[in-house]
């Protein structure tokens, strides 16, 4: 089978055994510095990618991405929302009355953030429907005084599906007694699970049953909505409000979670640019080991030039056997992240299970989330394969600068 002389002869260079073995310890140690870049590249921005999906979908899927509110209750805010709805970046709008508190049961207390909602609404802007595991948010009905809480919150307080648990809120009313909170006693009628903070401090009632508890006519005190894109949030609720009344104005998710957005970001940027060091530094070992190379191959290098080869078949003969010590490190190491990324979940969670080590406690979610992007693994790949082919250009052309004579003289 054809070969071109180059590609032949820098595949012989690269198979063969070296009389220094502390150039092939060169050429192994660029290869592994390769690899190892690679994987701890593609698996930490993996990590990186899944703390910003869970934001994203979980965090961001809960909160509102933006509100509509009124200083006044509103009665009519249908007529709010089909306005809200006509806008073309919103894709959903839901009522709300947001009131805190405090949750009591067994001796024990918990803050809680307590929002009365519509459940047919709700689930047109919110993900808690896809994430109960017990009872249903279509089961807050007016007047029953029912209230859905995540499973971090039930299980702090040692309640389950159907519980009673007494809501106390700030406001004080005026008794016999003297001044007293304002107590109410709710059913637990669903429980929700979304593997984040918002399990632990937030809580959902009734829309009907928040005006009561407020003292306020039935209605909103605003609405929430659902966009196309959450970026586009602080733009489309300020278009929203202009067009209202006064008493209206806007909120949206870069208020309370902006800076954790932000962080991350930051976070995923500084951490590439450190990881991709590895790989640069492992590109410097691939010139020095081919730096090497060159210097005890100067005798082969004086024959060929004997025997006819031109620069440019020596210049090619050593990219080859650089370009090869690359790709087998990028490609070692492409294969490894992506295990590494597909696993990693799996393996911290049950380390931290296992030995009790609350590695999450820290975070907005309870567990390592990995989120493998391939558009990041082909960015990675052949930005290492390209370091690789340029780390060769060096040594190959020192190499086709080698004079015959010179080489031979005291062989």
């Amino acid at each position: 089978m054809f070969k071109p002389i180059s590609l032949y002869i820098g595949l012989r260079y690269t198979r063969a055994r070296r009389s220094n073995h502390f150039i092939s310890f060169i050429a192994l140690v660029s290869m592994i510095g390769l690899t190892l870049g690679v994987a701890v590249l593609i698996t930490v921005l993996s990590v990186m990618n899944g703390f910003d999906r869970e934001l994203k979908n979980r965090v961001l899927g809960m909160i509102p991405q933006a509100t509509v509110s009124s200083t006044q209750i509103l009665t009519n805010w249908p007529e709010l929302a089909k306005k809200v709805e006509q806008h073309e970046h919103v894709k959903g709008v839901a009522p709300f009355t947001q009131l805190q508190g405090m949750l009591t049961a067994q001796g024990q207390v918990a803050g809680i953030m307590v929002t009365g909602i519509e459940p047919e609404y709700e689930k047109k802007v919110s993900i808690i429907q896809d994430h109960m595991i017990a009872g249903s948010i279509d089961s807050l009905k007016k007047g029953e005084f029912g209230i859905v809480l995540g499973k971090q919150m039930t299980d702090s307080l040692g309640l389950g599906l159907n519980d009673n648990i007494t809501l106390v809120l700030p406001e004080a009313t005026p008794s016999p007694a003297g001044v007293v909170p304002r107590f109410k006693r709710f059913k637990i009628v669903g429980i929700f699970s979304i593997g984040a903070e918002v399990d632990s401090m937030m809580g959902y009632i009734a829309l009907n049953d928040a005006s009561t508890l407020l003292r306020l006519p039935d209605g909103a005190q605003g609405v929430r909505l659902k966009l196309d894109d959450i970026f586009l949030a602080p733009e489309v609720a300020d278009d929203i409000v202009k067009d209202l009344p006064s008493n209206f104005y806007a909120s949206n998710w870069t208020f309370t979670h902006g800076n954790l957005f932000s962080a991350i970001q930051m976070e995923k940027a500084m951490v590439s640019l450190l990881l991709f060091l590895i790989v640069l530094v492992a590109a410097f070992n691939i010139v020095s080991s081919l730096v090497m190379v060159v210097t005890d191959k100067k005798s082969d290098i004086a024959i060929l030039r004997t025997l006819g080869a031109s620069p440019a078949t020596i210049t090619r003969i050593f990219m080859v056997q650089g370009t090869i010590i690359g790709v087998i490190g990028t490609v070692s190491g492409a294969i490894l992240g992506i295990i590494f990324a597909s696993s990693i979940s799996n393996v911290i969670g049950w380390l931290n299970t296992t030995f009790g080590l609350n590695l999450f406690d820290a975070y907005f979610i309870n567990y390592l989330p990995s989120y493998l992007r391939w558009q990041d693994v082909v960015v990675i790949v052949c930005l290492s394969l390209l370091l690789s082919f340029l780390a060769t250009i060096y040594p190959a052309f020192r190499a086709a600068k080698t004079q015959p004579a010179e080489a031979l003289r005291y062989e």
